[in-house]
């Protein structure tokens, strides 16, 4: 037996044990010597008394079936006042009953469920031997019924406003986790960016000058050397960046911030790529304004990646450009090569390089153009918009 049927059947006891109490101390004489009216009212007996036990006995059931458990404490409720027992001899479980459908059913059945208590109860009355009863008794019958069913009503509101703030809780909580599985499927996306830009950078440029030293390390030892110095270079300066960028993700240590590459240190970028064996010239038109740190770190990462495409793919002796132009309300970024493996007819396509550019550049709103050149060579343009004068 679960806890709420062994709570209904106690309580199914209690209001027994005091409703045949009752029964027992109040009849006739009991009655008549505190002055009030008993002509044809009948004694308490053994048949009244089961009859009071059986109005609550459907107590026990009273939150699986309330309504069903009301019709069956009705009809004993109701013989027991036709049959001159008097009237409210069991209208303990009869209270409890109503207020049980009240609280456990919706306001069309409760309603029902008032009006035929109410009816029982003025049939009873008017059906039973005992003499005619005042007007202000009904009235107060009435009233107790309604406040009883009232009592219930407020239960079963107050129940359900508890369980739509658990739920209005419950969908928040979903809500949350959705937004916080959405922020770090977008900083996963964000670091892996960032270490393909920087790894493909650097590993580009590492490359090219450890095919360089190779080549001369017969030959000229120096230059080999010089070569090998700056693959360690290179290599260190991407260790530091992932170490910025990774660093973020660890939960027993302090990540060692640092600021974040910037359209101020594309002269190193460039320098880097000449030691590489990349050509560059850079070249700023227009008043320099401060940038968003978003768009700052997007412009820089585009020249990056455009320049490491350049290394990879245009060949032995081409030669590139950067030009940043600043303009009224729009940062342009460009980057262009004579490529000539462009111009022999060996298009590149968008690796995850360029992809992960036009990403970038899409989520500050600006407009990727990628593709060769009429007279050979390739070409990376990027216009970022910027809002007043940023």
């Amino acid at each position: 037996m679960d806890r709420s049927r062994l709570h209904d059947t106690v309580l199914a006891g209690v209001v027994a044990v005091a409703s045949v109490a009752l029964f027992v101390l109040y009849g006739p004489e009991r009655l008549q010597a505190e002055g009030l009216p008993v002509h044809g009212m009948r004694p308490p007996d053994a048949f009244g008394g089961l009859l009071v036990v059986l109005a609550c006995a459907p107590i026990v059931v009273r939150r699986r079936w309330p309504l069903s458990a009301l019709w069956a404490g009705l009809v004993p409720e109701t013989l027991l006042s036709s049959l001159g027992y008097g009237t409210g001899t069991s209208s303990l479980s009869g209270m409890v009953l109503l207020y049980s459908v009240a609280s456990h059913r919706g306001l069309a059945i409760s309603l029902v469920a008032l009006v035929v208590s109410l009816v029982a109860y003025l049939a009873g009355a008017a059906a039973g031997p005992v003499g005619p009863v005042a007007w202000n008794q009904y009235v107060i019958v009435a009233v107790v019924l309604v406040a009883v069913w009232g009592a219930g009503r407020s239960l079963r509101l107050r129940r359900a406003y508890m369980e739509e703030l658990k739920d209005r809780a419950a969908r928040l909580e979903r809500a949350h986790a959705a937004d916080t599985r959405a922020a770090r499927a977008e900083e996963r996306s964000r670091i892996a960016r960032e270490l393909h830009d920087v790894v493909a950078h650097h590993v580009s440029v590492m490359t090219v000058q450890a095919a360089a030293a190779r080549r001369v390390l017969a030959t000229d030892p120096e230059l080999a050397r010089e070569a090998l110095s700056a693959v360690e270079h290179t290599g260190r300066l991407a260790m530091t960046e992932m170490r910025n960028i990774v660093g973020v993700l660890r939960t027993d240590a302090q990540a060692e911030l640092g600021p974040q590459p910037a359209v101020r240190d594309l002269p190193a970028l460039v320098e880097l790529m000449r030691e590489a064996g990349l050509p560059v010239r850079l070249r700023v038109e227009g008043t320099e304004v401060a940038l968003p740190a978003g768009v700052d770190l997007a412009a820089y990462r585009t020249v990056q990646e455009a320049l490491t495409n350049s290394l990879r793919h245009a060949g032995a002796g081409a030669k590139a450009t950067v030009t940043v132009r600043y303009e009224p309300g729009e940062l342009d970024v460009r980057v262009e090569d004579d490529g000539v493996g462009a111009a022999a007819g060996e298009p590149r396509s968008e690796g995850h390089g360029l992809v992960g550019i036009r990403e970038r550049v899409t989520l500050y709103g600006g407009i990727l153009n990628i593709g060769p050149l009429p007279g050979g060579g390739f070409d990376v343009r990027a216009r970022f918009p910027l809002k007043d004068g940023q």
